[in-house]
Order: structure tokens, then C-alpha cells, then sequence
């Protein structure tokens, strides 16, 4: 059974207590965001959802001002101390809006709504970022391949537990009490992040590839805005930020749809509430289905390029059915799978793409990409969207122009999953960028 269970995981001996550590990190993570995203939606729309467009653009710039900030904690302090640094200052943001909700609940209204809507924005990317730049760090490029759809199991658990852990805290303790509920499930994460982070590297010393022993007191420096800069310098950075750019784009086109879909439903909130929720529960139940029979397998077999072209090609396919369809249902189904590829195969294959570059790469250009670059394309997809809209032209229009952008997207996928490989092949030292990633 022992052996059965490690060719079906792909974990060998001695790297289980590594690998279930960084699932209950990923598990404590997505279920602080996912137990207060609810009270998020509510707050932000409270203008309706043309406001909604303009929070992606206040999230943008809030985004791009945190940067330097985060950039200045990873070059000035441990990676111990920068990562618990980070959760713990959201996990004290969490802490005094349930302060301001349950001292002066009069002073909730919609401007104090908008300014939640963009700092949970921010936390949102921050915290899923800083996960799996430290997973990048820890893990080689075969092991990523091996475990990162595994440890991905653990963020689709969590975003099942969160809505649970809502639905059953709400009603009894109020929403407020979710907010508490959520800076303790960051603080479990931090302990796990510490368990993760100082496990001796010789547990993976059957592995060829197996990254070195680190110094985990030491500073990785260098400046503040290095992120900006990597990634403009470097062409396979610039195409792991396009790739993430088109990526929220179109997560921002299906959202939006969403959003009208449900509100041609009627304005009851009641009956919105409830569809939401069939949406995420199949998505939620799509991504761990196919994480429990698939994900793990694919990425291993296939290739890094195959994988993370397959949910471009899902994309187009999905606008395409929507056009022709245009109902909740269709919906409902095209919003499932392309949730399940995205978090079951797409994101573990994303993430693997940073193994191959320096560990100040490993956080402070993938801090630029996944958080200023992911919101610059929601403000380009909401504002896309918003022109079609105001047009009054319809999801034909809208997959008009998903579709081509998907195959340039399903292109990048494939060009970016070969230059991995080739970097991979070359001789390079951990600690800075890789030959051939920079001119």
C-alpha cells in the first residue's frame, strides 16, 4: 500500500513530511482568503459593478505601491522574517477592520467597502505570491513537476473550507467574526511556512536535481525595485508576465460575465447569493476531482508546455460554446472547467517556471508579475469588457476577441515550457539569474 500511495503521489520516501507541510501551508492560506472573499463581494458592490471596474484600477496602483515595499523587506531582512513580516501585517489588517465592524459598525458604508474590496485585492495576490515563491525556492524542477499538483490539493481543500467555515460562523457569531477567523488560519500558515523552510534539503538527496544546501540566515539584498528591472531585462521574465497579463484578462472577461449573468437574474440578493455559490461549488468540486485523478500525472508525462498551453485552448473553446449558448447554464460549466484547469493544472505548471531562475528573482520579480502585472490586466480586461458593454455589443464580441488572444496565449505557453527546459539544462548558480534569461 506504502508503495502504491508513493507512485499514485509521486513522493518518494522521505519527502513526505516536506510535501505535507507545504500542503497545510497552502491549506491555511486559501482558507483565510476564501473564508472572508464573500464579505469582499459584498462590500465592492455595493455601487453596482461599473464601480467595480474602477476598483481593479485602485487595486492596480495600490499594487504597483506595494511593490517597492515588499521588494525592501526581501533585500533587508531573512526569508523567515519577510515572509511572517508579510502575513503578519495582513493578518493585523484583518484584525482591525473586525475592530472597525464590531466597534463603530455605523461607519461601514460604501466607502469603507471600496477601501476593503482593494486591500483584500491586494492581499489575495500577496498571499498566494509569497507561497509559492517560497515553494519555487525550496523545490527543484523535477520535484515541482512531482509535488506541486499535489500541494495544489491542499489550496482546493482550503477554498472548500473557507465557504464551509462562512456558512456555518456567519449566521451564530456575525460576519465580522470571520475576519479573526481568518488572521489565525495566516498565523498557522507562518508556522507552516518556518516548518517548510528549515527542513534540511538532504531529505530530497535521492534526487539529482535536488537544490543545494542553503543558508537560511542569509539576506538575498539588492534593490527594491530588482523585480521591475529582472523583468524587464530578461525575455523568459517578460514572457512569464505576458503569460500572467493574458491570464487576467481573462479571468476578468469571465468574471464580468458572471457578474451580468446573474444580475439579469433579478436584484434580489438572496437568489444571487445562491447562484454564486452553485458556481463555486462545482468549480471547487471540478478543481479536486481532477486534481485527485489527473493533475499529478499530467505535468510529469506531458511537459511544462503542453500543460500550461492547455488552459488557452480550454479558454477559446469556452468562449466559443458561451457566444453560441449564452446561458447561466453554459456558464456555470465553462466557469467549472476553466477554474479546475487553472488551479488543478495550469498553476502548478505556471509556478515550476520559476525554479529555473535566482532566488532574488524567486520572489522579487515574481512579486512584480503575480501582483502588479496580474492587476494591470484586470484593469485591462474590466475596461476591455466595459467598452463592449457600453456598446451594447454582446459575448459574441467579447469572444471575438478572447479567442485569437488565447492561441497567442496557448503560443507562449508552449515557447515558455521549452526555454524552461533549456535553462534547466545549463549550469547556473542558485543565486542569480540563470545563462540566457537576461541578455
Amino acid at each position: 500500500m506504502s508503495d502504491r500511495l508513493q507512485r499514485w503521489f509521486n513522493v518518494r520516501r522521505g519527502e513526505w513530511v516536506p510535501v505535507a507541510l507545504a500542503v497545510l501551508f497552502f491549506f491555511c492560506v486559501l482558507t483565510a482568503l476564501m473564508v472572508i472573499r464573500p464579505a469582499r463581494d459584498a462590500l465592492g458592490m455595493q455601487r453596482g459593478i461599473e464601480a467595480v471596474r474602477w476598483l481593479f484600477l485602485g487595486t492596480a496602483v495600490v499594487t504597483l505601491l506595494a511593490n517597492p515595499v515588499f521588494g525592501w523587506l526581501v533585500a533587508r531582512f531573512r526569508r523567515l522574517q519577510f515572509i511572517a513580516a508579510t502575513y503578519g501585517f495582513f493578518a493585523a489588517g484583518l484584525l482591525g477592520f473586525f475592530a472597525l465592524l464590531s466597534l463603530a459598525p455605523q461607519a461601514v458604508g460604501e466607502v469603507s467597502g471600496q477601501v476593503f474590496y482593494v486591500w483584500f485585492s491586494v492581499f489575495n495576490l500577496f498571499a498566494t505570491m509569497l507561497f509559492w515563491a517560497l515553494m519555487a525556492d525550496r523545490f527543484s524542477l523535477e520535484q515541482s513537476k512531482r509535488f506541486f499538483p499535489l500541494i495544489a490539493v491542499g489550496g482546493t481543500l482550503g477554498a472548500i473550507a473557507g465557504p464551509w467555515l462562512a456558512g456555518l460562523l456567519a449566521q451564530p457569531l456575525g460576519t465580522a467574526a470571520l475576519l479573526p477567523v481568518a488572521a489565525g488560519f495566516l498565523l498557522l500558515s507562518v508556522l507552516s511556512a518556518v516548518g517548510v523552510a528549515r527542513l534540511q534539503p538532504d531529505r530530497a538527496s535521492a534526487d539529482a536535481e535536488a537544490p543545494p544546501a542553503v543558508d537560511e540566515a542569509a539576506r538575498i539584498g539588492g534593490s527594491a525595485w530588482q523585480g521591475l528591472r529582472a523583468t524587464l531585462r530578461s525575455p523568459y521574465l517578460a514572457g512569464i508576465a505576458a503569460y500572467v497579463l493574458i491570464l487576467a484578462v481573462m479571468v476578468t472577461f469571465l468574471y464580468f460575465t458572471r457578474l451580468q449573468m446573474v444580475a439579469a437574474l433579478g436584484e434580489d440578493l438572496d437568489l444571487r447569493t445562491t447562484w454564486f455559490a452553485h458556481i463555486d461549488l462545482a468549480t471547487q468540486v471540478a478543481t479536486l476531482v481532477l486534481q485527485a485523478v489527473l493533475a499529478g500525472h499530467l505535468m510529469r508525462r506531458l511537459g511544462v508546455a503542453f500543460t500550461l498551453a492547455l488552459l488557452p485552448l480550454t479558454v477559446a473553446l469556452g468562449f466559443i460554446g458561451l457566444a453560441i449558448v449564452g446561458s447561466i447554464a453554459a456558464l456555470v460549466v465553462f466557469e467549472a472547467v476553466f477554474r479546475a484547469v487553472q488551479r488543478a493544472v495550469m498553476r502548478p505548471a505556471r509556478e515550476t517556471l520559476y525554479t529555473v531562475v535566482g532566488r532574488e528573482d524567486k520572489y522579487k520579480a515574481k512579486a512584480f508579475v503575480d501582483t502588479f502585472v496580474y492587476r494591470g490586466g484586470d484593469v485591462l480586461g474590466a475596461q476591455t469588457e466595459g467598452l463592449l458593454a457600453r456598446l451594447g455589443m454582446g459575448l459574441a464580441a467579447l469572444a471575438s476577441v478572447a479567442v485569437p488572444l488565447a492561441l497567442a496565449w496557448a503560443a507562449l505557453g508552449l515557447w515558455l515550457g521549452r526555454t524552461q527546459q533549456r535553462l534547466a539544462a545549463a549550469p547556473r548558480d542558485v543565486s542569480t539569474t540563470p545563462p540566457g534569461a537576461s541578455p
